[in-house]
């Protein structure tokens, strides 16, 4: 996909400066002066495109959370069925965002910044995630390896199970008890997709 261009700064580039910055002091210390003079562009290229950082912000976790989430789901394969790929991908998945550097660093020192989409409102990362959810739930449906059930609530139901898995993880675990590490709940989380999804 070619990046967006705003005089002179494709969003990209805006976008791993931010990254960049918020890794540094956090999204409270990044201001849009920062993210501008680092990129190289006047402060009103970026009101043009983000009014404000957390609209900046929530464009960087899209992209992040759904690079993520997309490089977990395997590639199709003769030999394995999509829902199979589903489940390890969402497995896969919860595993990466949990050591995904950004969402350690939103998570240690910017957390208000996740509660508006954990009680509030969905994003337009879930969204996003919703999206990719339902294209591979109807292959599913299509190939008669995941039990039918409208589409757009198995999506949410799946999203809010894997969101809680990835968000309130480390509150369960008990990293030196094998049967409560972090490792054994992805296990069971790999049995309550697949009992979820098998017809």
């Amino acid at each position: 996909m070619t990046p967006i261009r705003h005089n002179g700064a494709d969003t990209d580039s805006v976008l791993d400066v931010v990254r960049d910055c918020v890794l540094a002091v956090g999204v409270r210390r990044t201001t849009l002066a920062d993210v501008a003079r680092r990129a190289g562009v006047s402060r009103m290229t970026l009101y043009r495109r983000w009014p404000d950082l957390r609209t900046l912000v929530g464009d960087l976790m899209t992209r992040e959370w759904i690079g993520v989430a997309t490089s977990a789901i395997p590639e199709p394969r003769p030999d394995i069925d999509t829902r199979t790929r589903i489940v390890t991908g969402l497995v896969a998945g919860v595993e990466a965002f949990r050591a995904h550097p950004l969402f350690h660093k939103i998570v240690d020192v910017d957390p208000e910044l996740l509660l508006p989409y954990v009680l509030d409102r969905r994003g337009a990362s879930q969204d996003a995630l919703l999206a990719l959810l339902s294209e591979a739930l109807r292959e599913g449906h299509t190939d008669g390896s995941v039990r039918v059930a409208p589409l757009e609530r198995q999506a949410r139901a799946l999203l809010l199970i894997v969101q809680s898995f990835t968000l309130s993880l480390r509150t369960m675990t008990d990293e030196d008890d094998p049967e409560l590490d972090s490792a054994a709940f992805l296990a069971e989380l790999r049995v309550l997709l697949e009992r979820t999804l098998t017809p």
